[in-house]
């Protein structure tokens, strides 16, 4: 098979195309004949060699066709997604014409969508859909506060919020994005900047903060929650520097809560991706409720031009690449 292999850590240029064999059917996995995947920020932290963990055939999620399963979990030919669950970090993932991974991190997703639009929802809205319903525990009329609202997963935490009935205001740094959010449903847009707890105007009246600009900006998303109200850690657009200075006797509101999510648990006992209703996003997606749209197609033989484009943070949105367009 076709294949992309990290070889070296740097630009682009260190992924390279190599013939592999597929992978072999091993109990308790799904081997899977990729049509298309997602492009994520973690897979150019893993070229780079930022991970801490990075497989020599990157990628970790793809949607695709059940190949061979031996335990029985799926049906050959099946429509499934698989995200995570070591691919991309410890064993190989999805930038490859098949990969192999773990039955638990593989979910049926029976759709007559075009390919490169269901590669654009398993990991951005898994994440998205998780980080809202279970650690934030969003209810119908909140307000919800999502800092780095344009990211691709910023735009399916609105699409998500949005759908459940809550107020949502969104950041970004580009005051010309305000017109995208207020496209995707949000009240308006908020041009982010580190105390913005100290300009937002339902500042201590927010409910709920989705934080993905990440280290720089908790403490401040924190501020501006009303008592009892939640924030939940779940991306570093701001960069990977630790919190400085953190101590919670000095800097968190009594009252407040703060979670943290990381789709690295997708699979394991507390996060099972069954948990995750995909089919139903997928669903909504076909009915036009969500807006779950690349915003750039690739061909497999244009990972380089991807990854270019996402280093340049010109990706304007989830950028997915298609096996045979």
């Amino acid at each position: 098979m076709r294949a992309i292999v990290i070889e070296g850590f740097g630009g682009p240029e260190h992924l390279v195309y190599e013939e592999l064999p597929e992978p072999d059917p091993l109990a308790g996995h799904v081997v899977i004949e990729i049509k298309a995947f997602g492009l994520n920020h973690a897979e150019m932290h893993m070229r780079r060699g930022e991970w801490a963990e990075a497989a020599p055939v990157s990628g970790i999620e793809c949607v695709g066709l059940v190949k061979s399963c031996p335990g029985g979990e799926f049906p050959i030919g099946a429509k499934v997604a698989a995200l995570m669950g070591g691919l991309g970090r410890t064993i190989n993932g999805s930038y490859a014409e098949y990969t192999r991974a773990p039955a638990s991190n593989v979910a049926l997703i029976e759709s007559d969508l075009p390919w490169e639009v269901l590669a654009a929802i398993p990991e951005t809205y898994a994440t998205a859909w998780t980080c809202l319903f279970r650690n934030l525990e969003i209810t119908q009329g909140q307000f919800l506060v999502i800092r780095g609202a344009t990211s691709s997963f910023g735009r399916a935490a609105v699409d998500l919020a949005v759908e459940a009935g809550l107020r949502v205001v969104g950041t970004t740094r580009d005051r010309s994005r305000f017109a995208l959010l207020e496209d995707l449903g949000a009240e308006r847009g908020e041009l982010e900047v580190p105390d913005l707890s100290r300009h937002l105007a339902e500042s201590k009246q927010v409910d709920v903060v989705l934080d993905l600009v990440g280290n720089s900006t908790i403490l401040d998303s924190l501020d501006m929650l009303r008592r009892g109200g939640r924030a939940c850690l779940a991306g570093w657009l701001g960069g990977l520097d630790p919190i400085a200075d953190f101590n919670p006797l000095l800097r968190m509101a009594s009252g407040v809560y703060l979670t943290f999510f990381g789709s690295f648990v997708f699979g394991t006992p507390g996060f099972p991706l069954s948990d995750v209703p995909l089919q139903t996003i997928a669903d909504q997606v076909a009915a036009g409720r969500l807006r779950a749209r690349p915003s750039r197609v690739f061909s497999f033989d244009e990972v380089r031009e991807a990854h270019q484009v996402m280093e340049a943070g010109e990706a304007g949105g989830k950028m997915v690449v298609v096996i045979d367009p």
